[in-house]
């Protein structure tokens, strides 16, 4: 192809462009600006008394309608849309569905889909539930257009970089639509020339370029007319013509009604799918505090638990041996060459890095992105009240808003890397992947394919072509976006339980991880109308927030660097979890037996991560500047078992000498990095105590006792004192409660033996302290929010796989973390009086 001189182009000129773009490209259309201008403003005048007509309709007749829509069958308000909008598609998000099934041609043709593509939120599925369609009505008839305009031209995202929706070109003109009111604004055409800073508004994304906005305006058009009709349909007995008039007064804006029965419990698919149809919300950064803090918090637990319990320690080597690569048999049916190598040592090396870094990584990423989180929470109040929609954002507040999103984007890359090494090894989806032979036994590349003449069933393909599309990480990512793609999986698992089953804990604790920071960049992304401008205003600061980025990186590139799975060949056996060294039978009655049982796993627990600390000091700097070493560093202590002393040789034995019998033995979290000796005795008085004190008898089981950090923000002063006054406050529970929190503290001396909690008596019970809400987010967390404390503080645990039953072992652990956390025990719950 010959060289063009690009000097010589008029892009004003449509058959200059065209050469420009190419003999294969779809081209805009081409309009002048008086046909423009006459189109926006038509529709503009439309778009104003549809909105007058509906707002003086709906705020006298708004109950009435709540009322009569929800005493309405699905099937009837089916018929409603139907009517009021023939052809309105019937599934959700049907831009995914033809972007999914048509082909390239089929979207560039411009006929069949570009509805499924323009007005993606209005279908059949969503609307025909009872509360959407009201709040769409409640939103689109309370505030003008303009309040919609940057959140409509967002949601036409997927059909417009996949060219099903084609817009005009018009260069050299910007539309006003942001912050405009009335006929006349309200996409309103102006020429560069005519404003000193038209071009800026349209380069920044403050306004809108001419093709743009057309598209909004004939969007909202449409939405408001159907509004109108529905509103005329569901009002069908009161005369047209006084609908708005004076003889129906005004009357309060009322709250939209759910038509559903309260439960104890929000769930994220239901707020995301509910989210298109109210006003665009302002960014919460409290909300994003909330998630990273909680994740924050659950990576610090995790590493604690994999130091100090040996089952814990054991059922995740164990789960993370079962997603590795190398179990994939080869095109010609072979086990991997790695595991004939001393009985396995290199695959257990690799195993114990993988572990340890993703461990250490997630406190290390969590930490800094929770921390800029509170950063942008504080910035933000400050400046809250001054923003303006026609106005930039004050420079610090968008640096640092820009410089966290960046940071979200790269830590995201990790759990969509680990989704690409382990869901084609995951137990359940195995079968549909094959591994190419390896060149040697002791490589580490693994090339992995589709099994040769598999047939997959259409929701084993859907399911499949999700999560490739999240671990590929590339053109059908960014063409989806990440958010569409999470909720459609999350749709899938909920609604078909022969997907749910091919998807793993581990791979759902993965999606967890990708869906929070995910709903971080979503709300960066919908921070609108600023969030248009993002892009353009990133170009001149990228440079020094990636020069930021790698400073803040380095102590994490020094601990993936020193985790290679080479210098953890000599302890691999030390961390061997086949040969029942870490064998944990905690729910067993106390015997001598059972109780060297543990100590000996606790004693094998301990001696691995002694050998793994000195390869980790060794090999990664120290690991100076991590949090991890912060971590390792603090005065918290693990729980371990006393030696067992008997009692009836031992001589009688006093109620206050076997209650102090029954307290556990506490030690550091690493001696490495916290070089003192055992410490025993209870977590809040960690002096020495008397030597009977580290023994254990006949039916005991360590106490829980608080052990609360000090607070590494001044602002949690408050309520951390409020969480120590937990531990000391009694917490009245139904009996349904109790029952779960015996089982979580669990006390031989108080029940005779452990029970397997289900999931939804666990979300009762904690729900009914009176001290959290509950809410499903995405893969398999649950996020518990603390209701009593005035920054955002949270909880985060896994509702098990499928069954829903949550084992004793997994209970044990999920007590700890709520003991770590709040400082409850077992004696801080009590049936209530009437019970």
């Amino acid at each position: 192809m010959a060289q063009m001189n690009l000097d010589n182009i008029d892009y004003n000129n449509p058959d200059h462009f065209a050469e420009l773009m190419g003999p294969n490209a779809r081209l805009a259309v081409f309009k002048s600006p008086d046909t423009v201008r006459k189109e926006a403003r038509e529709t503009s005048q439309i778009i104003h008394d549809t909105y007058n007509t509906l707002h003086a309709i709906v705020a006298r007749h708004e109950e009435t309608i709540q009322d009569r829509w929800m005493k309405k069958s699905g099937k009837q308000r089916r018929k409603i849309l139907l009517e009021c909008w023939p052809g309105m598609s019937p599934v959700h998000r049907p831009d995914f569905e033809a972007y999914r099934k048509g082909t390239e041609e089929q979207r560039s043709q411009g006929t069949e889909y570009r509805e499924s593509f323009m007005w993606p939120y209005i279908n059949q599925e969503d609307l025909s539930k009872p509360k959407n369609f009201l709040l769409l009505l409640n939103a689109r008839a309370h505030h003008y257009p303009s309040h919609f305009a940057a959140a409509d031209d967002g949601a036409i995202r997927l059909g417009v970089v996949t060219g099903a929706i084609v817009r005009v070109f018009l260069n050299g003109y910007v539309m006003i639509l942001n912050g405009a009111t009335g006929p006349d604004k309200y996409g309103e055409l102006i020429t560069w020339d005519d404003h000193p800073e038209a071009f800026e508004w349209m380069h920044t994304g403050k306004q809108f370029n001419p093709g743009d906005g057309l598209i909004v305006l004939e969007m909202q058009e449409r939405i408001l007319r159907f509004l109108l009709d529905c509103s005329r349909f569901i009002l069908h007995d009161i005369a047209a013509d006084t609908l708005a008039s004076g003889i129906y007064p005004v009357q309060p804006e009322p709250h939209v009604k759910t038509g559903a029965k309260a439960k104890s419990f929000e769930s994220l698919v239901v707020t995301a799918t509910e989210l298109p149809y109210r006003l665009p919300a302002r960014i919460d950064f409290g909300r994003m505090e909330l998630l990273l803090g909680a994740k924050e918090s659950a990576a610090r637990d995790h590493i604690w638990a994999l130091r100090e319990d040996p089952d814990y320690f054991g059922s995740w080597m164990a789960d993370m041996k079962e997603h590795r690569q190398e179990m994939l048999k080869d095109t010609m049916g072979n086990i991997h060459p790695a595991f004939h190598l001393g009985g396995g040592t290199l695959v257990k090396a690799r195993i114990i890095a993988n572990l340890v870094v993703e461990a250490y990584g997630e406190l290390e990423i969590f930490t800094e992105l929770c921390s800029q989180a509170k950063e942008l929470h504080l910035l933000y109040n400050q400046c809250a009240a001054q923003l303006s929609p026609t106005e930039d954002l004050p420079g610090d507040f968008l640096d640092r808003l820009l410089t966290f999103r960046h940071y979200l984007r790269q830590a995201v890359k990790g759990p969509l890397k680990a989704l690409r090494h382990n869901v084609v090894a995951s137990p359940q989806i195995r079968k549909f992947f094959v591994r190419q032979p390896p060149a040697t036994a002791t490589t580490s590349h693994i090339s992995v394919m589709t099994r040769p003449g598999i047939k997959l069933t259409e929701v084993e393909g859907h399911l499949i072509w999700l999560l490739r599309t999240l671990w590929e990480d590339g053109r059908e990512l960014f063409l989806a976006g990440m958010p569409l793609v999470l909720d459609e999986l999350e749709r899938l698992l909920q609604a078909n339980p022969q997907a749910a089953a091919l998807v793993s804990a581990r791979i759902s604790e993965i999606i967890g991880e990708v869906s929070i920071i995910s709903q971080c960049l979503s709300q960066i992304d919908q921070y609108q109308p600023w969030a248009r401008g993002f892009d353009t205003a990133e170009v001149d600061k990228m440079q020094g927030i990636q020069q930021g980025f790698a400073v803040w990186a380095q102590p994490l590139s020094y601990i993936c660097e020193g985790f290679r799975d080479r210098h953890f060949v000599r302890i691999a056996e030390l961390g061997d979890v086949s040969n029942r060294r870490f064998f944990y039978p905690t729910e067993r009655r106390r015997t001598k037996e059972n109780v060297e049982t543990l100590r000996c796993a606790e004693k094998n627990l301990d001696e691995f991560w002694r050998a793994v600390d000195k390869i980790v000091d060794a090999r990664c700097e120290h690991l100076r500047g991590t949090i991890v070493r912060a971590l390792l560093s603090e005065q918290r202590t693990l729980r371990r078992i006393p030696e067992w002393v008997d009692t009836c040789s031992s001589g009688s034995v006093t109620g206050k000498q076997n209650q102090q019998q029954r307290e556990s033995l506490y030690k550091p979290l690493s001696t490495l990095y916290f070089n003192t000796g055992q410490i025993a005795g209870r977590a809040d008085d960690a002096s020495t105590t008397p030597k009977d004190k580290n023994k254990t008898s006949g039916e005991s089981e360590p106490i829980e006792t608080s052990s609360l950090p000090p607070p590494a923000d001044p602002r949690d002063v408050d309520d951390r004192v409020k969480a120590t006054a937990t531990c000391f406050a009694t917490i009245r529970v139904d009996s349904r409660a109790l029952k779960v929190f015996r089982t979580l503290f669990f006390d031989p001396g108080v029940t005779s033996s452990p029970a397997v909690v289900c999931w939804q008596d666990f979300v009762y019970a904690m729900t009914s302290t009176g001290l959290f809400s509950a809410e499903k987010l995405y893969g398999s967390v649950w996020q518990f929010q603390r209701l009593d404390t005035k920054t955002p503080t949270g909880i985060q645990f896994h509702q098990p796989h499928l069954q829903g039953k949550i084992l004793f072992a997994v209970a044990r652990s999920m007590g700890r973390r709520l003991n770590r956390s709040f400082g409850w025990i077992g004696t801080s719950f009590v049936l209530k009086e009437n019970e």
